[in-house]
């Protein structure tokens, strides 16, 4: 499961509820933060050693500290840290002051668009240069191990600078009759190709020097020393000998029929290439674009309602129906196009020469080239529609895996908007499309809140002390075009509306009903329910709660309500007294992402939590993490001499499990212990 990172911010910083509130303004903009703080320059030392910070966010106005010191505290460390300014107001002459002083950039906390902006960008630029770092040092070994397997290889390798060898193994040298490298040094590679193929190899070698557009692969007449031809397969790649960028030359007796590898290489079904050649032509493109090539675009196509149309046609004709797809996707491709097989209804297309209205154009044409065919399936005849996601290939995206991930979600985003439909990735659009993506959002949320088109789901939080009852964490889904969407999709657009107080309450009467139902059966049960920072503000919301309770006569604190400590810290005195109401009521209340602000316990002194869930980030890799071991197990102790239950949450294996209960963790819950399951509601 791939999360997002967590960002480690160390604040210089007099005041710690001004560094709650920037804590709290970046975790709303959905970065992961861990803080540490210091204001002097013993504590600043030792935080920096402990916390191994990414960040250092520096409030000028900290007397005890000045910038020199820690910009030269930070050099000594030795760590490659983003050094960044945050202050309250801008003006040319203090900003550089304080970039000839060192800071890497510099945020204003009054403006928290540009704030945000400033923090994100430095952590992406550190993120880079650590990049940089290791795939330099992973280029090295690779170089090493190349140079210590060239000799041993049976393949015919030689590296080849402007035409001439620089390098060749022994293979080679047997290959083409020679005793001694020393007879092919200044060499012309040309020298070794039968007169009939020198052109065509002679404009390979020339396009691949250049970075242009050229065959990998040849297949050609080369000749010996003593003047004998042989036919081979000649592969080309980009490589570097003593630092100097080369040509590696591979020589094959062509001993394969190249027709019937090609047939090896295709999904029998549909005619495209298979998973693993279709990742071979991307990442040729990715190589491409990265050495200046222009005009390419990758395209995800998938047909809408999959699973509805496999059920209606049976799974037996699936692949008859696969196959006439892949025909109309093939029947557009141009010399330069390439269409494979990216998962089992995926298709991944490779446009080799097209600007953004030329792809365009080519989608269009498929949307309608699909839409107008009547597909058969079997004695079954139907029609189909595709949603198509795609990203314009250039230098500044020339990875693979960001690739992949720009076409998935513009084909997620255009599946979203109710399938037929396109997106391709524009990044000079984004801000446009993100505009148009919230309005489409509000306007799915203002149906489902009008039709109940929410779903709940219930996952087990498992006592690890054998505590009595059944107790589950309720989970929110909405029923969109697609399908059932998470909250992380729609939440974030109900808080910015003022819509999660009422959502919550739909909530909360749901669960009331299922434990109404629970009731009856006889099952003890306790269900923790989440709230919005906006329910803590209601006034409303308790004597609602009050009557409904009374109405359900459920039992004292079967219903854990949590908040977020980053949402209660900047919430504190309507927290405060909503916690202290509801525990009149008789229930019982949970802080959520615990542990993951300046004072967590602190603020245990101002609001009565019964159960304590640990902050998620502690989870990730937790055996190879001695360090979050040894947090976990002091917000355990800590936790448990305050007379509090401690809960991990997104527990994702054994080794884990075994780990929290060795730190006296009281719940775990994660999708390796059990997945949410719906949660049957009598209503």
């Amino acid at each position: 499961m791939k999360t997002n990172p967590v960002i480690k911010i160390l604040f210089v910083e007099n005041s710690v509820e001004d560094a709650e509130q920037i804590i709290s303004l970046i975790r709303n903009a959905g970065i992961a933060v861990r803080p540490g703080r210091a204001v002097d320059r013993g504590q600043f030392q030792q935080v920096l050693d402990e916390l191994a910070p990414d960040l250092v966010l520096f409030n000028p106005s900290v007397a005890s500290l000045p910038l020199r010191e820690v910009a030269q505290q930070i050099d000594a460390s030795g760590r490659d840290v983003a050094l960044v300014a945050n202050v309250t107001q801008m003006d040319s002459q203090s900003v550089s002051d304080l970039f000839a002083a060192g800071v890497h950039g510099v945020a204003s906390r009054s403006q928290p668009r540009q704030f945000i902006t400033v923090v994100q960008r430095e952590f992406d630029a550190l993120s880079t240069r650590r990049q940089v770092r290791r795939l330099e040092a992973a280029l090295r070994e690779s170089e090493r191990r190349c140079d210590a397997l060239l000799d041993s290889s049976t393949d015919a390798i030689a590296y080849v600078h402007e035409g001439m060898h620089v390098r060749a193994n022994r293979s080679y040298l047997d290959t083409f009759g020679y005793e001694d490298f020393d007879e092919l040094l200044g060499l012309p590679v040309l020298d070794l190709i039968g007169h009939g193929d020198a052109d065509a190899f002679k404009a390979a070698l020339k396009d691949h020097s250049r970075g242009d557009k050229a065959p990998s692969t040849l297949e050609l007449q080369a000749r010996r020393a003593d003047g004998g031809n042989f036919p081979a397969s000649v592969e080309f790649a980009h490589a570097t000998f003593e630092g100097e960028p080369c040509l590696q030359v591979v020589f094959r007796r062509q001993l394969i029929d190249p027709a019937m590898v090609e047939q090896l290489q295709r999904d029998p079904v549909t005619g495209l290439y298979l998973r693993a050649r279709t990742l071979e032509f991307i990442d040729g493109a990715v190589a491409a674009a990265a050495g200046g090539r222009k005009g390419q675009a990758l395209l995800l196509v998938e047909p809408d309602n999959w699973a509805a149309t496999v059920s209606g046609i049976g799974l037996g004709k699936a692949d008859e129906l696969l196959a006439g797809l892949a025909a109309q996707v093939q029947a557009l491709l141009g010399p330069d196009d390439v269409a494979g097989l990216l998962a089992e209804h995926t298709f991944g297309v490779l446009l080799g020469a097209s600007d953004d209205d030329a792809v365009r154009a080519w989608v269009a044409r498929l949307h309608k080239q699909v839409t107008d065919r009547i597909f058969d399936a079997g004695a079954r005849s139907i029609t189909l529609t595709v949603s198509v996601g795609g990203s314009l290939l250039a230098e500044k995206n020339a990875n693979a895996e960001q690739l992949l991930d720009q076409a998935s979600t513009a084909l997620r985003n255009a599946q979203s908007r109710g399938g037929n439909r396109s997106e391709l990735h524009d990044p000079a659009a984004r801000e446009k499309a993100e505009e148009e993506r919230e309005r489409h959002w509000l306007s799915l949320l203002r149906q489902a809140m009008a039709r109940d088109g929410f779903v709940l789901y219930h996952q087990h939080t498992i006592s690890l002390q054998d505590a009595d009852g059944d107790y589950s964490e309720i989970l929110l889904r909405m029923n969109g075009p697609q399908g059932e969407v998470p909250p992380g999709f729609f939440m974030p657009i109900a808080e910015k509306h003022g819509l999660t107080a009422e959502i919550d309450r739909w909530v909360l009467d749901k669960a009331i009903a299922a434990l109404e139902a629970r009731d009856r059966q006889g099952a003890a049960t306790t269900f923790f329910v989440k709230l919005s920072a906006q329910s803590l503000q209601r006034a409303e919301l308790l004597p609602w709660l009050a009557r409904r309770l009374q109405q359900a006569a459920l039992k004292r604190g079967q219903i854990v309500l949590e908040a977020t400590e980053s949402k209660v810290v900047t919430l504190l005195r309507p927290a405060q007294e909503f916690v202290a109401g509801w525990k009149k009521l008789g229930g019982r209340f949970a802080l959520e992402q615990f542990g993951s602000g300046l004072n967590s316990f602190q603020l245990l002194q101002h609001i009565d939590a019964d159960y304590l869930k640990i902050d998620r980030s502690y989870m990730a890799d937790l055996p190879q993490q001695p360090g979050n071991q040894q947090k976990v197990a002091e917000l355990c102790q800590q936790g448990h001499e305050l007379g509090k239950q401690v809960i991990a949450e997104w527990v994702e294996d054994a080794a884990s499990t075994s780990l929290l209960f060795a730190c006296g963790v009281d719940f775990v819950q994660g999708n390796f212990l059990q997945e949410p399951q719906p949660l049957a509601v009598n209503s």
